[in-house]
């Protein structure tokens, strides 16, 4: 699936989040994006699972392992915890693999309202590179794709006031 405009995606923006695949490796070297919208990403480079959250090409922070998947199916998982207390604001984010913890990264601030206008790709990123990593389009994912879920967390923020402050640029 490609270019699934970002309106029709779950909003995970100002919110703690969770996104998993299922995938089955052909090899260690696989390589390709599992999903990928706007500053999003999570792949697989020779294998390696990660994670990539791009700050309006300002930063770029990864969540990444530290060994290749072995041939096989895999669950990977990425974890969002937002701090809260207005928009934009940053969290943790936390790579798993079968549920173990393989990655993690801080993420000092988040993209508040608007990710891009290259919307959502699964099993290849056709928009805009997330990383400097790879130029698009980024090679379709070399193994296969299950499914892919996102999960939202009920901690959404919902303070209109701070929200136009944010908007107004006084936040």
């Amino acid at each position: 699936m490609t270019h699934l405009n970002e309106n029709t995606v779950l909003d995970i923006k100002n919110r703690s989040h969770a996104v998993t695949a299922e995938i089955t490796v052909p090899d260690a070297k696989a390589s390709g994006a599992i999903i990928a919208q706007g500053g999003r990403f999570l792949f697989l480079r020779s294998g390696v699972p990660a994670h990539c959250y791009n700050f309006l090409g300002f930063e770029r922070v990864y969540a990444r392992a530290t060994q290749p998947l072995t041939q096989g199916k895999h669950t990977v998982r990425y974890e969002f915890k937002y701090d809260g207390g207005g928009v934009g604001k940053g969290g943790a984010g936390t790579l798993f693999v079968h549920g173990q913890q393989v990655g993690e990264a801080r993420l000092s601030r988040t993209v508040p309202f608007l990710f891009s206008a290259d919307g959502t790709d699964i099993g290849i990123d056709n928009g805009s590179p997330v990383t400097e990593e790879y130029e698009t389009p980024f090679g379709r994912f070399t193994g296969e794709i299950s499914w892919v879920r996102i999960d939202l967390d009920k901690d959404v923020f919902e303070d209109a006031a701070g929200e136009e402050q944010a908007l107004a640029g006084r936040s």
